[in-house]
């Protein structure tokens, strides 16, 4: 068996399916996993399948003084933390200590679709201009960039995976129908495109074994679509009837939402079945809801 070491700066949702992934991966690969997080009990949680994290401060520009030898030995570095103003604070805290890692093959940043702002519902690939149109998507194309310059600097082996909504099992337009919180916004023309976390497992364990340096991959399913006829899917799954649709201009939404409709795209995936093979699991929002209910109630 050969072995590989995959450390998580923060270990969240992303991170612990993938980490299930490669434990139950058919690859001939021992892993070794670890990370950073800023929740003790989840740090006593993870040592049960011994993954070990070590607890940092919500101040992420506070580094670990233990940071090298946390990454010894480190072929994998996958990096989930949001950026800030100035960029990543990974990137800012630890790029000395992660150019010298000498057993280091793949380096992944989950950016976002939302670095390509708003196209007004035009398709976007990973050519297309970097303009993003919020505070958030601002960041992250920040981010990426400083990512890139260590690719173009040094060659390290940088990838960028700009996330489309991540949804899953517990997390899906499933859970916000059946407690009642779901709410259908009709916003004229606007779609998204969301992914399936075990399409976002796939396509990182995938590319985790096929490094190419450099390179950028939308993570997005097959059919952006309006948010409200995902939550009326939801409802036809749980039988229930759908939440009324309420105009935007109407629905009081909070800032963070409201950030949410501002940009309207359609992300094409093309590269990532081109270049590394994938084959979603979930191509479209029908056959990921249709997981997510099945997995809970049947």
């Amino acid at each position: 068996m050969k072995y590989k070491k995959l450390f998580c700066f923060g270990f969240g949702y992303v991170c612990s399916h993938l980490e299930k992934s490669l434990r139950n991966s058919d690859s001939s690969y021992t892993w070794e996993i670890g990370g950073t997080t800023t929740n003790p009990e989840k740090q006593i949680l993870m040592e049960e399948r011994n993954v070990s994290l070590v607890v940092q401060d919500q101040d992420q520009d506070q580094g670990l003084s233990d940071i090298s030898s946390l990454l010894q030995g480190v072929t994998h570095l996958l990096i989930s933390i949001p950026p800030q103003n100035l960029g990543c604070p990974v990137f800012r805290s630890y790029l000395r200590d992660i150019v010298n890692i000498e057993t280091l093959e793949w380096i992944g940043y989950l950016s976002t679709t939302g670095v390509y702002g708003d196209r007004h519902g035009d398709w976007v690939d990973e050519t297309s201009e970097i303009q993003p149109s919020t505070i958030r998507g601002t960041r992250r194309a920040k981010a990426e960039e400083q990512w890139l310059s260590l690719f173009r600097r040094y060659n390290a082996p940088v990838h960028i995976f700009r996330l489309a909504g991540i949804y899953g099992v517990g997390r899906s337009a499933i859970d916000s129908v059946q407690v009642g919180i779901a709410r259908r916004i009709y916003k004229e023309n606007h779609v998204f495109n969301r992914i399936h976390i075990d399409d976002i497992t796939q396509i990182l364990e995938t590319s985790m074994l096929r490094p190419k340096a450099g390179a950028i991959y939308n993570v997005s399913d097959d059919e952006p679509v309006p948010s409200h006829m995902i939550i009326a899917e939801a409802a036809r799954l749980l039988g229930v009837q759908e939440p009324p649709l309420i105009d935007i201009e109407l629905a009081d939404l909070p800032p963070i939402t409201q950030s949410f409709y501002s940009d309207n795209k359609r992300v094409r995936n093309t590269l990532i079945k081109e270049e590394l093979g994938i084959k979603l699991k979930y191509p479209t929002y029908r056959d990921g809801l249709k997981q997510c209910y099945e997995s809970v109630f049947l």
